[in-house]
Order: C-alpha cells, then sequence, then structure tokens
C-alpha cells in the first residue's frame, strides 16, 4: 500500500502558517496547514475525482482483502429485571423485559464483491427509471448494506437524501418531502415509521429494504398507493445482475454533481439540507489521505458504528475505503460484552486498532472502567491508580511495568489492539481524554461540521496534546473574525475570534434555502464559512475551541460565559451522566440540568455510608444528594480554574435519560438546549426564583 509520506520529524513543520494578511479591520491573517501551504488540497492524488472512483480504485487495488464486516443476528435473549418508580409519592415496583442480542462472528465481503454488489444496485435502479435528476432517500442503520445503496447512487449521479435512523415521523416526512424523493432505502425494523408517513410523502414511489418483513407489512406498503413498488435489496440485486454493464457508462458522476443532501440533526427548527458534491467529498478524503495517511495501513482495522447520516462518519469510511482498511460494523448497543448476550461485544469481536466516537461515547468508557475498578475493592483501586499515576508521570520503569501488568487487562476488554482514537462532533473535557490516553488509547481532537464534509482541522498523533482541536486540515483555509463585545479579536495575544473556513471541501449552501445561502452572516460575499464556533491559534500553529458563539450568554454581571465549555468541563465529574449547563441575563452563575452517573453515584453514596439502595428519581429529589452533585462538580470547575461567575449556582436532577427519541439530544447525541430548558422551566424557575 503507497504511503503519503515516510513518517520522519517535523512531517507537519511549523504546524500552519500564514498565506494570506489581513483583508481589513476586525479580521486575521489568513492560515493553512503546511502540507498545503502552496495550494489547497483538492483530492487524493491525480484520478480520483468523484466517489465512484473511490470504489473503482479500491476494488482494483485492495481486490481480495476484507472490505465491510457485519455480523448476524443469530437470536434474542429476553430477561425480565425489576425496576422501581416513585408515582405519586409511592414507590411502585415494575417488572419490564430486556432484550439482548445474541451475535455471529464476523463475516466479511471484499472490495471486489463490493464494486460488484453496487454495480447490481446501481442497473437495476436504471432499470427502474431512476435518472440523474430523482433524489433517492437512505433512512437506515449504519451497515454495509447502507454503504452499497448510496455507492449505488453515487455511481449513477443520482443523489441521496440522508435520514437518521432514529428520526421520528415528522422528521423523517421532511428529509422525503423537501426533495420530492422518488424513493427510500430502510431496514426491516423500521417500515412501521415509514408506513406512517408513506400517506404524506406523495413523491414516493420505491421502497428497498433489507431485513425479514412480515407478508402483512409489505402488503400495507403496496396499499398507499396503487403507485408503489417495494423491493428487498437482495431482490434489487438479482435484477441487476442479469442487466448488462454498458447502461452504467452514461451514468458516470462528474466532480460538481450533487452526491448527498445531508440533513444536519441541528438544534432549532427543521433539519436543514446540506448541499454536498462529489468534488467536496473527495477534497475531504484527500484532505485526510495528506495529513494522516502514513498512519493508516494493512494492519489496521476500522470499527464503525456511528450513524452513517452524520457526516464524520460517513467521510471517515470513505477514507477506509480509499485505504484498503477493513471497516467492521457495530451498533451502539451492542458494542461491549455486557450489552449482548452468549457471545462477545462488537469492540471485543472485532479488535479494531483504530476508532472514531463522540464525547459521549468516550465519557461513557471513561465512567465504564471506573465503575469496574471501583466495585473491584480497595486493592485493585489503589493498584489501578498507582499505574495511572506512573505512566502519567512517566515515572522509569514503573511506567512501562504499569503498563504491561496493570493496564493491559483494560485494554484486552476493547480487543487489546486499539492505538488510535478520534474525537468529535462537540469538545471532550481534558480529563476524560487525558484519561483514555494514558489508560486505554490515544485519543485525538477533531473539530468539524456538515457544512466542511465533516473535517475542519485535525490533531495528528505527532501533536498530541490536551485542548486542541489540531491542524486545519489540507484542504481548507483558516481566519479569525473579531467578536468584539466578548473580547474575541484576531489582535489578542493569542489570537481570537469566530474560525471562519475557505476551501474545496466546504460546501456552497443548503437546499432550497436562499433565505440561508443569501444571508452574509453564514455566507460572505467573498466565500467564507462563517462557522459560529470561537477560535484561537496556539504557538505551535494548532487550533483550539474555546467558545461557541450562540452559546455565549452575558450575566447580570456583564461578562460572558461560555455554555457549551462549562458543559465539556463538569461532564468529566463522574457524578454526571449527561449535563445542560443553563443561564439567564439576570443570572449571577449559571445551574445545570444533570442526569447522574446511576453507579458512580450509589459507589459514592454508600463511602459516605448513605442509602444508595433507592431509586434513581427519589435519589434525585433527594436534597442532600443535589448538594452533592453540586459540590463534585464544582470541585472539577475549581480544578480547572473556572472563576466565581462560572462555577454552578445549584443543579436540577433528572432521571430520565435522554434521547433522540423524547428530542431532548440530537441522533449524534448534541442536547437540544432549547428543548431541555422547556422541559425543565418549572425547575428552572425556581433556582432563578422567576
Amino acid at each position: 500500500m503507497s504511503k503519503v509520506n515516510t513518517l520522519k520529524p517535523g512531517y507537519y513543520d511549523v504546524g500552519s502558517v500564514e498565506v494570506a494578511p489581513s483583508a481589513g479591520p476586525g479580521e486575521g491573517p489568513t492560515r493553512r496547514c503546511f502540507l498545503s501551504k502552496d495550494g489547497l488540497v483538492t483530492q487524493p492524488f491525480e484520478g480520483i475525482d468523484t466517489v465512484f472512483d473511490v470504489i473503482s480504485y479500491s476494488a482494483r487495488t485492495h481486490g481480495n482483502r476484507n472490505a465491510l464486516g457485519w455480523r448476524d443476528i443469530v437470536g434474542v435473549v429476553e430477561e425480565e429485571k425489576e425496576v422501581k418508580k416513585v408515582h405519586d409519592g409511592k414507590e411502585i415496583v415494575e417488572k419490564k423485559k430486556w432484550k439482548y442480542f445474541e451475535l455471529s462472528d464476523y463475516k466479511y465481503i471484499t472490495f471486489i464483491e463490493l464494486k460488484e454488489a453496487v454495480s447490481e444496485i446501481a442497473r437495476a435502479l436504471i432499470s427502474l427509471g431512476i435518472t440523474k435528476d430523482d433524489v433517492f432517500n437512505v433512512y437506515a442503520q449504519t451497515s454495509p448494506n447502507w454503504q452499497l445503496m448510496a455507492h449505488a447512487c453515487a455511481s449513477i449521479s443520482t443523489p441521496i437524501a440522508t435520514a437518521y435512523d432514529t428520526l421520528g415521523e415528522d422528521g423523517l416526512a421532511h428529509s422525503l418531502n423537501e426533495p420530492n424523493c422518488v424513493g427510500l432505502f430502510s431496514n426491516a425494523e423500521l417500515l412501521p415509521t415509514l408506513l406512517r408517513v408513506l400517506a404524506r410523502t406523495p413523491t414516493v414511489k420505491f421502497v428497498v429494504f433489507d431485513g425479514q418483513p412480515g407478508q402483512a407489512l409489505i402488503d400495507n406498503l403496496h396499499s398507499v398507493r396503487e403507485s408503489i413498488e417495494v423491493y428487498s435489496l437482495d431482490k434489487l440485486r438479482e435484477i441487476g445482475k442479469a442487466l448488462s454493464r454498458d447502461t452504467l457508462d452514461a451514468r458516470l458522476p462528474k466532480p460538481e454533481d450533487l452526491a448527498l443532501i445531508m440533513y444536519t440533526s441541528g438544534s432549532t427548527g427543521a433539519p436543514k439540507g446540506v448541499c454536498i458534491t462529489h468534488a467536496n467529498l473527495i477534497a475531504s478524503v484527500g484532505s485526510v489521505y495528506h495529513l494522516l495517511g502514513h498512519h493508516l495501513t494493512y494492519d489496521d482495522s476500522y470499527l464503525a458504528y456511528l450513524p452513517l447520516a452524520h457526516v464524520l462518519e460517513y467521510i471517515v469510511e470513505m477514507c477506509m475505503l480509499f485505504v484498503g482498511m477493513p471497516s467492521g460494523y457495530g451498533r451502539v448497543k451492542t458494542l461491549t460484552d455486557a450489552s449482548v448476550r452468549n457471545c462477545k461485544g462488537d469492540i471485543a469481536a472485532f479488535r479494531p486498532s483504530i476508532m472514531v466516537g463522540v464525547p459521549a461515547v468516550w465519557e461513557t468508557i471513561r465512567k465504564g472502567i471506573l465503575t469496574k475498578v471501583n466495585s473491584g475493592g480497595a486493592v485493585k483501586k489503589s493498584l489501578f491508580n498507582g499505574a495511572m499515576s506512573a505512566k502519567k508521570n512517566n515515572v522509569p520503569v514503573l511506567a512501562q511495568l504499569a503498563d504491561s501488568v496493570v493496564l493491559s487487562g483494560v485494554r484486552a476488554a476493547t480487543g487489546g489492539k486499539l492505538r488510535l482514537a478520534l474525537s468529535g462532533g462537540a469538545a471532550i473535557s481534558r480529563e476524560t481524554q487525558e484519561f483514555l490516553t494514558t489508560a486505554l488509547v490515544t485519543v485525538l481532537q477533531g473539530y468539524g461540521m456538515t457544512e466542511s464534509c465533516g473535517m475542519c482541522a485535525i490533531l495528528p498523533p505527532e501533536l498530541m496534546q490536551y485542548g486542541s482541536v489540531g491542524l486545519p486540515v489540507p484542504s481548507i483555509e483558516v481566519k479569525l473574525l473579531d467578536v468584539v463585545d466578548a473580547g474575541y479579536l484576531s489582535t489578542n495575544t493569542p489570537p481570537q475570534g469566530e474560525v471562519c473556513i475557505r476551501g474545496p471541501s466546504v460546501v456552497k449552501g443548503y437546499y432550497k434555502r436562499p433565505d440561508l445561502n443569501e444571508d452574509v452572516t453564514i455566507f460572505t460575499k467573498d466565500g467564507w464559512l462563517r462557522t459560529g464556533d470561537i477560535g484561537q491559534w496556539n504557538k505551535d500553529g494548532t487550533l483550539s475551541l474555546i467558545d461557541r458563539l450562540k452559546n455565549l450568554i452575558k450575566l447580570a454581571s456583564g461578562e460572558y460565559i461560555a455554555l457549551e465549555r462549562l458543559e465539556a468541563v463538569f461532564k468529566a465529574c463522574n457524578l454526571v451522566g449527561n449535563i445542560c449547563v443553563h443561564a439567564t441575563q439576570e443570572a449571577q452563575q449559571p445551574m445545570a440540568i444533570i442526569i447522574p452517573h446511576d453507579a458512580h453515584l450509589r459507589q459514592v453514596l454508600t463511602s459516605k455510608n448513605l442509602d444508595a439502595k433507592r431509586s434513581l428519581a427519589e435519589l434525585c429529589a433527594d436534597p442532600a444528594v443535589q448538594a452533592l452533585v453540586l459540590k463534585e462538580c464544582n470541585a472539577v470547575g475549581k480544578k480547572n480554574g473556572f472563576k466565581p461567575n462560572e462555577m454552578l449556582q445549584a443543579v436540577v436532577l433528572s432521571a430520565d435519560e435522554w434521547t433522540p427519541e423524547s428530542g431532548l439530544v440530537t441522533a449524534a447525541q448534541k442536547i437540544q438546549r432549547a428543548k431541555i430548558a422547556k422541559e425543565f422551566r418549572d425547575q428552572i424557575n425556581a433556582v432563578y426564583k422567576h
């Protein structure tokens, strides 16, 4: 496999460089990654211009190597558990059934088989009359079939609209109606949701599915409209296999063709469809290849489980296809051994060397390790803490011993091969990043958005540090715009301001949204996209994110606080499962709505000889528990140098998990701040005495 560059000291030189001076007052100079100082990257190399070129190149170059792996569901194991709830002041014990999957070993298709399957589906789609002007929707779980369907459409210049598999009925209807989708691909278990919206989506003619839906469900889909045709993915492949390949030649995509309408899991209003071209995606793949190509080898393997409807997962998986790395598919619900029965969880079964996750995933892994350590008794706990301290401080001999004797056990639970992890989607707390880097795997930060094909900056392993999102990717240039009110100025030392991006991997606009596309506070006249994120240039040329424009709140004192930054830090408190920091302009300090981390909370209560056997709802309502969580959170804040007006005034505890279904987090696990504030309005008013 070819390498971009042999790894050598100074590969990234000074990190990033100024390529143009400031264009005027109120903004800083334009900077690029050192690797693209003479010109932004538009492709991995000559001849790779479209998404279809990636599939063709992969089959040609990587041949019979394993490309995509998956596990079949062998059986479902039901377990009955008692759940305590408080209703009208009385404790009620309910019996609930929990379902666990039993899964097969991993099965694979090769790169050649992948290209052949894509070709079969593409030929069938042409025979059904799907044109370049149609849009096909993919509303399905992350899996090899998601990729087969998406790449089949890409190979015949038919754009796809993406819909998260957790999308509610209204969101699904919007992603089908706005682009007038001619059809969609889905999973058997999602078809009942589709059935409920199909009558409201008049342009849908074709429904393609995988899995085993009952015949009655298929009949019901047919009966919504006479014109609806329903096919299994296997049937589509069978149809395509018998057809000539020649039909494909006339339908090959061009770089400027629309590839994706990717609906963002926006935190306000209806989801926005981001228009992403083949050229945008290829520039992003080229960018990752130039920045990190020498780290992606044939010995590596990638665990795929994040939603493919999220651009971060989509682009990472395309990079893995390009470099010839096998991707094994998993589900959030089956990642660990504890979440399956009679088999290993996806991580231990697949044994990946590379993983990508959002902060919520890394927080869960860290707290899972700590729960296990804390329940193992005092000796095990002190041994673990000693090992972490020795490794963190690089104590000669001891650090190596700690690594091989104590911490190797932690790594074994994730298959023992993990060597690189990337956190993206939101800010990760320093505590969590440092803990996992010491105990488990080097966790690098990245920063991106749907509008930049998932990548704005990535921290290469050679520049490993905390608090930085890394170097601008080689397909993007960056400048900072002053935010005068909050004191973020490009003339500060270090330079600070709103991050603006431009380059071949940055999109030109949103689908059917001229109001946004012509808004100069989003897309400037000279081609910059304003991200709304507040950044800071570091001495080594890397970028740090220090704020978010819309999450800056001015307190009664006239000082600004940054809600997202506070959340990232407070989330590192072991008693916190999830958190939303809230403040009003009349407040002196913020407060927080918190879902406690059940296991850690009970461990701490037990250690203080307090009753830990009550239901979580009862614990949340106890003022003593609230005071304990508040104290622990503020201790983390103090440790991180928070000012008095950044400390929490109070906490509201809730026992109910926030899910995309409840609308309180997005499919990418970002909190829906306005909806949470509405849900807990009475408790917030009680804190601020409104």
